[in-house]
Formats: C-alpha cells, structure tokens, sequence
C-alpha cells in the first residue's frame, strides 16, 4: 500500500512507528486526529506530511457541518490552524494545505457540498502526483550516480517518506533497477533512528546493497575514500538554497566538503518555499527530550539531565553541490535557478487546469 492514502473517508498511514518489528496500518477519522498523526510520526517525510494534511483537511471539510460556504471556510481555517502546528519545519505540510485553500476560494459556487467533493479530489491528486514526482526525481538524480557508486545517506527518503517510491532513497533505487551496482552506507540517524529502522528495512526490502553505520562513523568513512557522493532529502530549501533537513546534515555536508565529495539534496519542487529567503528564517522544531534520554522504553541518560532535541539543522548552501527536482539537477546560483523551476511548476498547474 501507500505510505498514506484516502480509502472512503478515511485516512490510512502505515505506523512507522512500529517498523522495522510490525506492519500496522493507522486509520483516522477526524482532522485532529491526522494532525495528531503527523506530530507523533505515524508519518514522516515532506512530502508525506504533506499528503496527510491534504487527507487532514479533506476530513475537516466532510466533519463539518456547515450549511452556507462562509461557515464551511470558518471550519476550514480552523482545521487548517491545526493540521499547520502539527510539524511546522516541513514547508510540504503548508504547501498542501494552501492548495487546497486556495481551491476553495477559487470555486464559484455556493454548493457547500461540491466544495467538500472538491477538496477530496484535490487531496487525491496531490497524493498522486507525489509518486509522479519522485519517478521524475529518481531518474534525474540517478544520471549523477555513477557505476559501483558507494553512497552515504542519511535518516529516511524512501517511499515511506513519501506517498510512494522516494526522494533521495528513490534515485538510489533507480540507480540499483538501472543496474549500476550501488553500495549504501546508512546513518542509523540518532534520535528516533530512521536510518537504522527504516532506510535499512526498505533497503533490504528492495535488495539494495547496504551497510548500516553509527551516525559518528560518516566522517571516518569520507576521510578514508569509502564514500563517493552523500545523498539527502529536504524538509525546507529556502530561496537562496540554503537547506533544513534532519538534524545531523549539516556535518555530512560540511565533511563532505572538506573531502572533495558531491553532496546532493533530493527534493521536489513543492519543498522549495521562496519566501523563505535564508535558512536562518527556516523554524526549527524542538522535540520531546525522552526521545534523546530513552531508547525505546529504555533509559540511557541520568534522571533530571538537561536535553536539547532540534529535529532539523541547517545546511548552507555553499556545502550543496546540487539540487535534484522533477524538472531536473538545479545547480548554482540557486535564487536564480530555484526560481525558475518553481515558476515552471506553477506554469504547468495552471495548464493542467484549464
């Protein structure tokens, strides 16, 4: 199945919670309830947070029991307000809900439920064209694989960040489909171990070749010539390139560098936010400490220790050696070039639309 999908008023998420140890699958009925799913990482990944807001407000537009078109927008933004705070780093997550917005206002009818049906629609493409996308992304960023390529890559970019297939994770497995015999190294991803539970489990389930690692063991294996280019996703890329990713990036990126070796960053162009101008305008979002003093249930820190928990750092991007979209490898100087492609995909939306 979908990592998230839309199955008759309800939303389905795979728990990703329970992997690599149990496939379950999360149902929700209630807006809340998805919001509550993307703060608890049932679901992770932009573009998969983003799809479930869209889902999110689908629900709210079918819960709610507005009459007239004004109070239906009353309820909207109200659950939009909501569905926005659950993970605020991931520009995917507004992006999503503001389509979905903007659709509402541009609709000229007073058909409360049209609207409804409207936004389910909407929701449902946004989920499709995710996997469109990232088929577009993988075979772009896999020309920049080369044979044998040993890559080091960091948290989890595959298809359960994703509706399906991937970003970063996605072009390694079409590298690996297009038989060029990659090698991936896996940052386990301290603290929720992303890496280690999720990279490697889809990994494994696509037969790629891989070799799990302790996050501190990627600079040594760079210094040693055993990494050939580093691969990422995105949360947020501001306009100037600058890029928010899970916290551990920017040392990968700034290793990288000190080595000679390519650092690309795997993204669709929905996590571009321009109106971002730098990283230092990106928030970031700080998480339960219990996630760095426990393992699990299991206590590894002193009782009563100060934690600091940023889910995201920031990586310059003067350490990025490319950007990898649907529309291609985006290069330097990236406020020119990440622009144009941002405005391409408006063009063919609204071409899409008429």
């Amino acid at each position: 199945m979908r990592t998230v999908e839309w199955d008759n008023g309800v939303v389905k998420m795979i728990d990703q919670r329970q992997l690599p140890h149990r496939f379950e699958v999360a149902e929700f009925r209630d807006y809340r309830e998805v919001a509550r799913a993307i703060t608890e990482m049932y679901v992770r990944g932009a573009p998969a947070i983003g799809a479930a807001a869209g889902f999110g407000l689908a629900l709210a537009a079918l819960q709610s029991k507005a009459t007239t078109f004004e109070e239906l927008v009353q309820d909207l933004k109200a659950a939009y307000d909501v569905l926005y705070a659950a993970r605020p780093t991931a520009v995917n997550l507004r992006w999503a809900l503001d389509r979905l917005m903007h659709l509402v206002y541009s609709l000229e009818t007073d058909d409360v439920e049209a609207v409804r049906q409207a936004l389910v629609a909407e929701a449902q493409r946004i989920a499709d064209e995710d996997v469109e996308t990232n088929k577009r992304m993988a075979r772009h960023g896999a020309e920049l694989v080369p044979a044998n390529a040993r890559i080091l890559h960091h948290c989890n970019t595959g298809a359960l960040a994703t509706v399906d297939w991937g970003t970063a994770l996605g072009v390694i497995r079409m590298a690996h489909e297009q038989g060029k015999n990659v090698h991936v190294w896996v940052d386990e991803t301290r603290p929720r171990l992303q890496g280690a539970r999720l990279t490697a489990w889809e990994l494994m389930q696509w037969g790629v070749p891989m070799t799990l690692i302790a996050d501190n063991a990627a600079g040594y294996l760079m210094y040693s010539g055993q990494v050939d280019l580093v691969m990422v996703g995105a949360d947020r890329i501001a306009a100037n390139g600058d890029v928010a990713n899970k916290i551990g990036t920017y040392k990968l990126a700034a290793v990288a560098k000190d080595n000679n070796i390519p650092f690309y960053v795997v993204a669709p162009t929905s996590t571009i936010d321009l109106h971002t101008p730098s990283g230092d305008a990106i928030p970031i979002e700080e998480r339960d400490p219990r996630e760095v003093t426990h393992v699990g249930n299991e206590r590894i820190a002193p009782e009563g220790v100060n934690v600091f928990n940023p889910a995201f750092d920031i990586t310059p991007a003067r350490l990025v050696t490319a950007i990898v979209t649907e529309y291609g490898v985006v290069r330097p100087p990236y406020e020119e070039n990440l622009r144009r492609v941002v405005e391409q995909t408006e063009r063919d939306r609204r071409r899409k639309e008429e």
